[in-house]
């Protein structure tokens, strides 16, 4: 597995509250994390610096998590990307048809909020191992 500490990762999120809470816990895991507000922000921060992860938020201000999800494809498409970022939708409710809606946006993994640190040592270990 790589280096945690090398990874790139991106938090959209426009909660102030889970921002503070994501902060507390990628730093008992050594990871810088970017930040995102909302979904625009989010694709306009990915097509500047090309994260490994994405945490997505699925409802935001501005643009939700799905279509910010359908326009980073769309980017990577694009540009022709050997590496796609792999995006984790983050809600509160994962439903089925939730889960569908997000794979078909082109996000790759769920994660139910108020995440923990060992559910985010989880998720690394699951998608960068």
């Amino acid at each position: 597995m790589r280096d945690l500490k090398e990874l790139k990762i991106l938090f959209a999120e426009d909660n102030l509250i889970i921002q503070r809470i994501a902060v507390i816990n990628f730093g008992q895991l050594g990871i810088p994390t970017d930040f995102a507000s909302n979904g625009k922000e989010a694709v306009e921060m990915y097509r500047n610096k090309k994260y490994d992860l994405i945490l997505m938020d699925m409802q935001m201000p501005v643009m939700d998590g799905l279509e910010a999800t359908r326009q980073i494809r769309a980017f990577e498409k694009e540009i022709n990307s050997e590496n796609r970022v792999y995006i984790v939708a983050l809600t509160a409710n994962i439903i089925s048809e939730k889960k569908d809606e997000c794979l078909l946006a082109g996000m790759d993994d769920f994660m139910e909020k108020p995440f923990q640190e060992q559910k985010l040592r989880s998720l690394f270990l699951k998608s960068f191992s």
